[in-house]
C-alpha cells in the first residue's frame, strides 16, 4: 500500500471506525453510513495479511454489508441508524438486512468476520512476543471455528497458518510503528464499542423476529 509520508494504512481507508458515533443520548444509536464504510473499510485489511484465503472470510463480510446498505437504499428515512434500519425493517415481516447484520457482528455466530478480525488483533497488541498466527488461530477458535463444518474448517486453518510474519504485517502499517500501534490501539477499542454496543441490541426483543 502507498502512504502520505509519515503516514499509515489508517490514511488510506474511507472510514475508521473511530469516526463511528456511539450516541448515548440516543440509546447508543449508531449511524448506518458510516458503519457500512467502516467495515467495508477493514476488509482491505485482510488484502494487507495477503494470504487468498481470507478471502471467503472478506467476500462474506462484503455480502453482509449489502444486504444492509440494500435495505438502507430501499427506505432511507426509516435507515438512518442501525437500530432505526432493524427495527423498521422487522415492521415489514422481513429480516434480510437484520440477518445480515446479526452474521456481521454478532460473537459465536457463524460469520461473524468483525469480532474474528477484532479478537485477533487485540490478542496480537496484548501478546508482543507471539506471531499473528497465533493470535488468529486462537480467535478463529472462539469465533468461526464452532460454526463451520469440517470441509471449512481445513480452508481456515490453512489461512491462519498463511498469515505474515507479526514484524512485516505491522510493517504494511507504516514506516512509524509508534504511529501504528496507536491508531491501531484507537481503531480497534473503537471497532469492539461497536460490536459489544451491536451485540446487546440484537440480543434485545427489539430485534427478534
Amino acid at each position: 500500500m502507498a502512504f502520505p509520508p509519515g503516514g499509515t494504512y489508517f490514511d488510506t481507508i474511507k472510514c475508521s471506525f473511530t469516526a463511528v458515533p456511539v450516541d448515548s443520548s440516543k440509546d447508543n444509536a449508531i449511524p448506518t453510513t458510516q458503519f457500512l464504510e467502516a467495515s467495508e473499510s477493514l476488509t482491505t485489511l485482510f488484502d494487507v495479511l495477503g494470504s487468498a484465503a481470507f478471502k471467503p472470510v472478506k467476500n462474506d463480510m462484503l455480502g453482509n454489508v449489502k444486504k444492509i446498505r440494500d435495505r438502507q437504499l430501499a427506505a432511507p428515512l426509516e435507515s438512518e441508524t442501525l437500530q432505526s434500519l432493524v427495527i423498521n425493517e422487522l415492521k415489514t415481516k422481513k429480516h434480510t438486512a437484520t440477518e445480515g447484520l446479526l452474521w456481521l457482528t454478532r460473537r459465536l455466530i457463524y460469520r461473524s468476520g468483525l469480532d474474528f478480525t477484532a479478537q485477533s488483533l487485540r490478542a496480537n497488541l496484548q501478546n508482543p512476543s507471539d506471531e499473528l498466527s497465533t493470535s488468529f488461530r486462537a480467535a478463529y477458535g472462539n469465533t468461526l471455528k464452532p460454526h463451520h463444518s469440517f470441509v471449512i474448517k481445513p480452508i481456515f486453518s490453512a489461512a491462519m497458518s498463511a498469515t505474515p510474519y507479526r514484524k512485516d504485517f505491522y510493517a504494511k502499517l507504516g514506516d512509524d510503528q509508534e504511529r501504528v500501534q496507536k491508531e491501531l490501539r484507537d481503531w480497534l477499542g473503537a471497532l469492539e464499542t461497536v460490536i459489544e454496543t451491536l451485540n446487546r441490541f440484537m440480543a434485545s426483543k427489539a430485534a427478534k423476529w
